[in-house]
């Protein structure tokens, strides 16, 4: 009875991310203008183990112990009659071949539907979640997050991130990579190997960050959690405490100590988490090399992570239905994308325009029962459809399909990544069919979007063949049983009328 008048107390929303190392849950109560944390849950998993030394293939039991953990959690969800879980995979499974073999048994297994964000969209979410925690004060910060598989580094304010990165850097990745061999102490030679690779890494990502005027640093993740604790209980004699920070100097002295016990003796360190004893000194040598190379004494420990940003995320997303804030980063990292790839911009909205009325008129008609979020990709891919011209004019839908996939576009998951990629790659010549994997490789219910997102975006191109905004609307409308593609123009417009006559059969299949 109790759980029942909590539930009617607001909406329930879970949030899981899915780590290289650990699984977390967040499950909130929402009630419009204010939530409350119902449960916050942790489990350590291990889903990369194997996977960096074994061609980048999630293992088998690895994925058995992921389902089972995510199956609890969802079955928790669903007990709190939540509505909505949300749920993002990273490092791990973004850079496993097995991917759609993990998103597959989760769907089937635990019920949940995952989507897999790239190390850029993982930094932005990371920043989110500690900025949305600390009182800046009008000063820029270093963020960092150290998981199993990646690291991301962010430089921002209160208001906005300046500088996202990504790195495959991760505690998992690097013992896969630097392997002890025994479970000996770990010689000065092999920690001196593990930094240099780490330098190699990551000296790009410094020389940009050191063009910032850092003030304050935040690190967030297990791993820097468990080594502060660690320097609380050598240091302080006392367990670590909201605001307590990592002292690089005594950093350096807690990584010699570690290094100089072996594996055993190592769980046993006060303060340690058993379970990390094997990787803890990958990650405490990726954090040394930062702090040293950007001259940080001191790190923040937050306890604010990705699933924090997640819940930011949301909330920015559905304040009062809409958020323009959220809906304008989507939107300027599309925009961006394009003014890189030197798009045409007033052809490029202008396309927009037009596929939005023909969906908008479309769906009045009745011819599809797709809604907002679909109208919002549509038009995405419209403002990107021609930016693989910048490579090279000739097929240039096959080269935007590759630039608005690898362009980490933020924001965006990859199921909508692949969405608006697919759509822009049929804006010309070719419809979708089987044989194109581009098509083929998409699940059933995402081809049928992909379907109508084309056809329609293959009219709107066409109706501004010409790039000169001479037809200024366009609509769907029914007549005595027919279909009638109507369409205003400033003058007169023939090229357009001509392209339209090779769309007719794309009209009829709408």
């Amino acid at each position: 009875m109790e759980d029942s008048l909590k539930i009617n107390e607001g909406q329930i929303v879970a949030f899981i991310d899915i780590g290289t190392n650990s699984i977390r849950l967040l499950m909130i109560q929402y009630n419009h203008d204010s939530y409350r944390v119902i449960t916050q849950q942790k489990e350590t998993v291990r889903l990369g183990e194997g996977e960096f030394s074994a061609n980048e293939y999630l293992q088998p039991d690895a994925i058995d112990r992921a389902v089972l953990v995510c199956s609890k959690f969802g079955e928790l969800a669903r007990s709190y009659a939540a509505e909505a879980i949300i749920a993002v995979a990273t490092s791990a499974t973004r850079d496993a071949e097995n991917q759609a073999e993990l998103i597959h048994r989760l769907r089937q297994g635990a019920g949940i539907e995952v989507n897999v964000i790239s190390g850029r969209e993982e930094a932005r979410l990371i920043y989110l979640g500690i900025s949305s925690g600390v009182n800046l004060n009008n000063q820029n910060a270093f963020f960092i997050d150290i998981g199993g598989g990646s690291t991301e580094v962010i430089v921002g304010n209160q208001m906005e991130y300046l500088h996202l990165d990504s790195l495959k850097l991760g505690a998992i990745r690097l013992a896969a990579l630097f392997p002890a061999g025994d479970d000996g102490p770990v010689t000065p030679a092999r920690y001196a190997s593990l930094q240099r690779h780490i330098r190699l890494i990551a000296v790009r990502t410094i020389q940009k960050i050191r063009e910032y005027s850092v003030t304050l640093a935040f690190g967030s993740s297990g791993t820097i959690e468990n080594l502060a604790e660690i320097a609380c209980r050598m240091f302080n004699k006392r367990k670590l405490q909201r605001n307590d920070y990592l002292d690089y100097g005594q950093l350096k002295q807690v990584i010699g100590y570690l290094c100089s016990l072996p594996l055993e003796d190592r769980r046993k360190v006060p303060g340690i988490n058993p379970d990390r004893a094997d990787i803890i000194i990958a990650g405490a040598a990726i954090i040394e090399i930062f702090m040293h190379d950007l001259g940080l004494e001191r790190l923040y420990v937050s306890e604010r992570s990705l699933r924090d940003g997640l819940l930011v995320d949301y909330l920015y997303r559905n304040e009062d239905g809409k958020n323009p804030g959220t809906n304008s980063l989507r939107e300027r990292s599309v925009i961006q994308l394009g003014k890189a790839c030197g798009f045409d911009e007033f052809h490029a909205r202008k396309v927009a325009e037009l596929a939005l009325e023909l969906y908008d008129s479309a769906a009045v008609m009745r011819l599809h029962s797709f809604e907002a979020w679909e109208r919002e990709l549509l038009e995405y891919a419209a403002l990107l459809h021609d930016i693989g011209a910048f490579l090279s004019y000739s097929n240039h839908q096959m080269h935007t399909f590759y630039l608005i996939c690898n362009a980490d576009l933020l924001g965006f998951n990859q199921t909508e990544i692949m969405i608006i990629a697919t759509t822009a790659f049929f804006h010309r010549k070719t419809v979708p069919r089987k044989k194109h994997p581009e098509f083929s490789d998409l699940e059933k219910p995402i081809q049928k979007i992909v379907l109508l997102l084309s056809a329609i975006l293959r009219l709107a191109e066409t109706l501004d063949r010409s790039h000169t905004g001479l037809i200024t609307h366009a609509r769907f409308l029914s007549h005595e049983d027919n279909l009638i593609l109507e369409i205003a123009a400033a003058q007169d417009c023939q090229l357009e009328l001509w392209g339209l006559k090779n769309h007719q059969k794309a009209i009829e299949e709408l």
